[in-house]
């Protein structure tokens, strides 16, 4: 498999050269269609499983990286439901422990997904845009879904 992109500059995955054609994959769609070789060139230096993972929306990608099991996917959700959450709620609201809370809030925080923030005078934590949108995806949303909810949280 290759990275290649077509003559307006798009990005695909080589699936099979043939003499004339290629079979390309759109990473975003999955859909594969039939491109003339001449269209095409081979993109150097880029790894097809990187081109892969392009199609998956970035913040769906970075809450991947970040959640390591259900109980952070699940510490996140509740973030983005539920928050802004003092952090001694987010301890009542979840079966983790204090130690466990902080190590899987820190390794959010990294990520990006989450902010510390004051909550009533208490530190607390909130949703990141990345995370609130890639919650959404992963419920079955589309983008365009999430980006109205983030709309919508910002009052606009």
């Amino acid at each position: 498999m290759q990275t290649v992109r077509d003559a307006d500059g798009d990005t695909y995955l080589l699936v099979k050269r043939s003499a004339e054609s290629s079979r390309v994959r759109d990473p975003a769609t999955g859909a594969e269609r039939y491109v003339d070789n001449d269209e095409l060139r081979v993109v150097d230096g880029e790894s097809p499983l990187a081109t892969a993972a392009s199609g998956i929306p970035a913040s769906v990608r970075k809450a991947m990286r970040a959640v390591h099991d259900d109980r952070s996917l699940g510490l996140l959700a509740v973030v983005v439901d539920e928050g802004p959450l003092p952090v001694i709620e987010l301890l009542d609201a979840t079966d983790l422990c204090e130690s466990d809370l902080h190590g899987t809030v820190t390794e959010l925080r990294a990520a990006g997904l989450i902010d510390e923030v004051d909550v009533d005078g208490r530190r607390g934590y909130v949703a990141t845009d990345d995370a609130s949108e890639a919650i959404a995806l992963l419920r079955g949303g589309s983008e365009a879904d999430a980006a109205a909810g983030r709309d919508r949280a910002e009052g606009g």
